[in-house]
């Protein structure tokens, strides 16, 4: 017998999608039809929305700890990803050096906008190394540091990962570029890393950081959909892989969507204000959960690593079910979750058969990320269902 479905929906697919939070639909409103003007256009409409944009970058630049210059806005992540990628590629291309003259390393475990590009440029001849993962999902540094060559022209790493909210060693990544730069005396090779999911959690400081290349997305933020954003270390040359018009300094020509920029603006200034509050109690939360699924499904198995995660993050493989129809199942009891990346077809999450290592391909991993609604009482009725499910 079903369990009795709660009056309100319990949304925990948080890493796919965030609602827009009441103070960012508030803050957009008057750019829809009231200062609605182009950004570069002269008149006094014009000026009014130039304003806004140039508002939003310092905005955005103050509290990730970088100058407005270096902020390019596109439409979200995986246009960053690729404006990142393509952008070092090309400008190697303009400089004289053939694509198959080049390296590129990424992680197996990369959204799909970026594998997909690396893949791309794999086909076309360029040389690609995949760094290895542990179990727990953490770049195998030692095996990091052997194939990065001379060749190296462009390394992505992503911050957070999407699917098990595990954390990567950047710092620790960095310095061995570094290092590796130092000793070769070349400006190559450009560290990508896109952190969409890193904004509402972690403390983002640019310049502590040290990574040349920077992908972020309102959406995950409690922001509007359609708004993106590539941090560009200044001395970073990018070639641009769209033309047209010469704004975001001409690699994202375009008309500026000057409502969802000053949403993304909102949203990220809520969220540094709130962020440490918030990081703790949504950590307290998830530990609950976890401990909760492992101690009540025997054989139940947390995917990522225990601490190097996210605090909103429970991606957990349960025996004896199939992940869709779980989902299916919980949807009907009010439950939103996801089994893989919103992003990514097909039945498996190419993540978890990482972390599995070759083991025989598993279709039991359901993903729950937490938000700013989700309460105790919600999590205490998620495991009550999932209990009930694994018990069919």
């Amino acid at each position: 017998m079903a369990l009795m479905r709660e009056k309100k929906r319990i949304y925990l697919d948080n890493a796919a999608a965030t609602p827009v939070r009441k103070e960012v639909k508030k803050a957009m409103s008057g750019f829809w039809d009231i200062d609605f003007g182009n950004a570069g256009a002269l008149h006094q409409e014009g000026c009014k929305a130039k304003q806004a944009l140039t508002q939003a970058r310092e905005k955005i630049a103050k509290i990730l700890g970088t100058s407005p210059t270096e902020l390019i806005f596109n439409s979200g992540g995986t246009e960053a990803n690729n404006l990142a990628i393509f952008g070092v590629i090309n400008q190697a291309r303009q400089s004289g050096l053939a694509l198959k003259k080049m390296h590129l390393i990424t992680t197996v475990m990369e959204h799909t906008s970026v594998l997909s590009c690396f893949e791309y440029l794999k086909k076309e001849g360029a040389r690609l190394d995949l760094a290895r993962i542990d179990e727990n999902g953490i770049i195998d540094l030692k095996q990091f540091k052997k194939i990065l060559c001379e060749q190296t022209v462009l390394i992505s790493i992503m911050l957070v990962n999407n699917e098990i909210g595990v954390i990567q060693p950047i710092s620790e990544i960095v310095k061995i570029i570094q290092h590796f730069k130092k000793n070769s005396k070349s400006a190559r090779p450009i560290l990508h890393s896109d952190a969409a999911q890193a904004l509402l959690y972690l403390p983002v400081n640019i310049q502590k950081l040290g990574i040349d290349l920077i992908s972020f997305d309102s959406q995950k933020i409690y922001g509007p959909k359609g708004a993106g954003l590539l941090y560009v270390k200044k001395g970073v040359q990018l070639a641009p892989y769209l033309m047209g018009g010469k704004q975001e300094k001409g690699l994202r020509p375009g008309t500026e969507n000057i409502p969802a920029i000053v949403g993304f603006a909102t949203a990220l200034e809520l969220a540094s204000q709130e962020r440490e509050k918030e990081f703790k109690r949504l950590t307290k939360l998830r530990d609950y959960f976890i401990a909760e699924i492992l101690e009540k499904i025997p054989n139940a198995k947390l995917n990522g690593d225990v601490l190097r995660r996210l605090p909103n993050n429970v991606n957990i493989s349960l025996p004896n079910i199939q992940n869709e129809f779980a989902v299916i199942q919980l949807d009907e009891q009010g439950i939103a979750c996801s089994t893989k990346s919103a992003c990514l077809t097909g039945k498996h999450s190419y993540v978890i058969e990482a972390l599995e290592k070759g083991r025989k391909k598993t279709n039991n991993a359901l993903r729950f990320t937490l938000g700013r609604q989700t309460s105790k009482k919600d999590i205490e009725y998620v495991i009550k269902c999932l209990v009930a499910i694994c018990k069919k």
